[in-house]
């Protein structure tokens, strides 16, 4: 007879396994990955994962709720621990870089994958809205001090493409390192004017 689980111990394993098939998910793609796989990693029967997440979506949409979770929340401090419009938008500029580089596997994640039925997860759903909130927040800061002016959203969406794409590219191995945060900065100021009032 299985020995009954606290909540924590539940919690524990959870997380363990998410690390494990983070890592495997970003390097192999999830397709490649088997629940028998995960198992073996962390040292445990073939049936084992399956008491705590249904199938290998179900892991995949968890550990990319946690991504976007750990994203927003960065973003947001980053937002919230500078003064002025200017300075609120850099910092969650170099916030971004800083996560997509210190993360990679969960920035892979988060973003070069389409989640299954997304609609599905909830709680995913729920996550990248707030992840998508952090591009518009800081723009509406700029737009309220007179910095820019326009559509908070479609701008937010334009300083996205833009980092997003760097990044990638870096991480890809196009860039040499370092040269995603240089482009973004270069990115930034370029775009800014043009959308400053009467640019």
């Amino acid at each position: 007879m299985p020995r009954v689980l606290s909540e924590a111990d539940v919690a524990d394993f959870r997380e363990r396994l998410c690390e494990a098939a983070e890592r495997l998910f970003a390097e192999r793609g999830p397709d490649a990955v088997t629940m028998r796989q995960l198992a073996a990693e962390l040292g445990v029967s073939p049936m084992t994962p399956y008491r705590y997440f249904k199938d290998k979506d179900d892991i995949l949409a968890a550990i990319r709720t946690n991504g976007f979770d750990r994203f927003a929340e960065a973003l947001e401090k980053a937002r919230d621990g500078a003064s002025g419009a200017r300075a609120r938008g850099a910092a969650v500029g170099q916030a971004y870089v800083d996560f997509a580089f210190e993360h990679p596997h969960t920035y892979k994640l988060m973003f070069d994958l389409n989640q299954p039925h997304e609609d599905d997860y909830p709680e995913l759903v729920r996550a990248a809205q707030r992840a998508r909130e952090t591009m518009t927040a800081w723009v509406q800061d700029q737009i309220d001090e007179g910095v820019m002016t326009g559509d908070p959203e479609q701008i937010g969406m334009m300083f996205w493409s833009a980092i997003h794409g760097v990044v990638v590219l870096e991480l890809a191995g196009k860039l040499q390192p370092g040269a995603a945060q240089e482009l973004h900065h270069g990115l930034a100021r370029v775009l800014g004017r043009g959308l400053r009032p009467g640019a």
